[in-house]
This record gives structure tokens, C-alpha cells and sequence, in this order.
């Protein structure tokens, strides 16, 4: 008996190591089991696989809408609001999809929008309310409509003097909200301005919001963009063009102003800080807006459509 316990001890050692380690060390670096639906031999791989190819199937075949992270990675811009739409039709800037709210009310602008859309076969999605709101950021001034088109082209700063025999122009300095500069757009329009200079930076740009504050008049009136506003200025009145800045401690006022009948660039500051030190230097003058002790400044885009009212009266005088 002793002998045969002598004999099984090995063995059960044995069993208990195995082969010396050697399946141990196999075993090792190779991470945990996979599940059933990661191994390509395993059924559970294969009705993974059908349900993925189904979802994919399912999501193609519904139209596609932009939300919120969507309109970021989106090469299109977004113009929404009755006017703006229409009137981006109107001047048959490149439109690729319009957008309209289910059940909304069909007014005289609908039915022009809806009809240029067809006619150049532009893609007319109905889509309800809510996701409306969403594919326009949350924008719940769209009206119910909304269009996306190819990204805005900025014209050279240069070209706007090829616009009309006397150039008045509008440059901003330091504005920054796109409602100012969609109401200064529509004033230039209005008061048979030539165009508009921005700066690449700490300026705003062509937005959706700007869209829909100009009532669409950024289709008539072009927007430049200048990679330094100080050298656009220099090269401006290098060309003739005089400069006056918007101030409110101007030595000029603007009644008073002599300039009106010349080619003439008109700059804004922003409403806090003003013009910025080297382009007030550049000015020919700093014209001021008289008003009363009680209020300490006037908005960006009212200055500039005042100024631009007392020059247009001033040239209809002259004429």
C-alpha cells in the first residue's frame, strides 16, 4: 500500500502542473475570452452582422436632417426666415435643400419661395416643427422655412469700388454680432450703398442670424473680407476713396459733414470699445452723431444707417 501511495503522489503532481507550465505560459498575453458575437465562426457573429447591415439599410432609406453637431461638420450654410429665404432665390445664389415646417401657414412669400425652389429644382423637404427647430440650432425666429446653401463667398476689398460711379462703402471695426451686421447690410442697401469690408479676425461674419437680420439684402449688397482692415483702409485711399470713423468725440459733425459727395468709406467700432487706435488714425475724420446727455452712445448698426441717410440726402442735394 505504501508503495502504491509513493506511486500516486507523482502522478497527482503531475496533474496538478500538467506539462511543466508549458499550457500556462500559452495561455498568457492573449486577454480575455472573446464574446460570442466577436468570433466570425460563432452563429451570434452572423445575426450580429444581419443586424447591423438592417440598420443601415433603415437609415439610408430616411431623409437626412442636421442637427445641432451636424450643422458643425456641414460645409453648407443655413439662411432662414421668410425674406432672407426668398430673397437668396431670388438671386439665385446656390441653394441645395429647402426645408419647410408641416401644417405652416402659406402666405404670398411661401408660395414665391416654393415656386423658385421647383423651378430650379431645388429639393423641398416637409419636415414638423420641432425638427425644424433643431436643424436650425434652436433658432426659433425661421418662420417655419429655412435653406441651406453653399458657403458665402466674400468678395475681394478692392472690387467693391468697381460698384457704382461714387463708392460709399461700410467698414466694420470690431463688430462682432451678426445682427448688427445684418441691419447695417440692410441700411446699405437701403441708402444705395456699394458694399461692405470685414475683417478675417475678431469680426463677425456672414451667418444665418446675419442672414435674417439683413431681410435677405446680403443677396444684393456683396461682402468683402480683408486679411488686415488697416492695409484695406491704406489701399482704399491709396485708390481715392476718403475714410471717416463713426465716434462719438469726433470733431466733425455729422450735419457738418463735407465729404458726402466724394467716394467714401464709412468705418464703425464696435459699441464698447469703439474704433480701434491705428484705424482712427487713418481716418480722414472722425465724425460724430449729436445726440442727447441722457443716452451715452448709439448702437453700431443705428449709427451707421444714420451716417449713410445723411450722405444719400446729401447727394440727392447735390445733384
Amino acid at each position: 500500500m505504501a508503495g502504491d501511495a509513493r506511486r500516486r503522489t507523482p502522478n497527482l503532481k503531475g496533474t496538478k502542473v500538467g506539462s511543466g507550465g508549458r499550457g500556462r505560459q500559452a495561455l498568457e498575453g492573449k486577454g480575455p475570452t472573446p464574446k460570442a458575437e466577436d468570433r466570425t465562426y460563432h452563429k451570434a457573429h452572423k445575426a450580429k452582422q444581419l443586424a447591423e447591415r438592417s440598420a443601415a439599410k433603415r437609415g439610408s432609406a430616411q431623409p437626412r436632417t442636421a442637427g445641432p453637431r451636424a450643422k458643425k461638420a456641414s460645409t453648407e450654410d443655413l439662411v432662414t426666415g421668410r425674406n432672407a429665404v426668398l430673397e437668396a432665390l431670388r438671386a439665385r445664389i446656390p441653394a441645395t435643400t429647402l426645408y419647410v415646417a408641416a401644417r405652416m401657414e402659406v402666405d404670398d412669400r411661401t408660395r414665391e419661395i416654393l415656386s423658385i425652389a421647383n423651378k430650379r429644382d431645388v429639393p423641398v423637404l416637409e419636415v414638423m416643427r420641432p425638427e425644424l427647430d433643431r436643424l436650425t440650432g434652436g433658432d426659433l425666429l425661421h418662420q417655419g422655412i429655412a435653406l441651406t446653401v453653399k458657403p458665402y463667398e466674400y468678395a475681394h476689398p478692392m472690387d467693391l469700388l468697381q460698384r457704382g460711379a461714387t463708392p460709399l462703402l461700410v467698414a466694420l471695426d470690431g463688430v462682432t454680432d451678426p445682427r448688427n451686421l445684418g441691419a447695417i447690410i440692410r441700411s446699405v442697401a437701403a441708402f444705395g450703398g456699394s458694399g461692405i469690408v470685414l475683417p478675417q479676425r475678431r469680426s463677425v461674419g456672414v451667418t444665418p442670424a446675419a442672414w435674417r437680420a439683413s431681410a435677405g439684402a446680403i443677396a444684393r449688397v456683396p461682402v468683402a473680407q480683408a486679411s488686415n482692415l488697416a492695409q484695406a483702409i491704406t489701399a482704399y485711399k491709396k485708390a481715392g476713396v476718403f475714410v471717416i470713423g463713426l465716434d462719438g468725440g469726433g470733431d466733425v459733425q455729422l450735419p457738418a459733414l463735407e465729404l458726402a459727395d466724394r467716394p467714401l468709406l464709412v468705418v464703425a467700432g464696435s459699441e464698447g470699445q469703439g474704433l480701434s487706435r491705428l484705424v482712427g488714425e487713418l481716418c480722414d475724420q472722425i465724425v460724430s452723431i449729436p445726440i442727447g446727455r441722457a443716452t451715452e452712445s448709439l448702437n453700431a448698426s443705428v449709427a451707421t444707417s444714420i451716417a449713410l441717410y445723411a450722405i444719400a440726402t446729401a447727394r440727392a442735394t447735390a445733384e
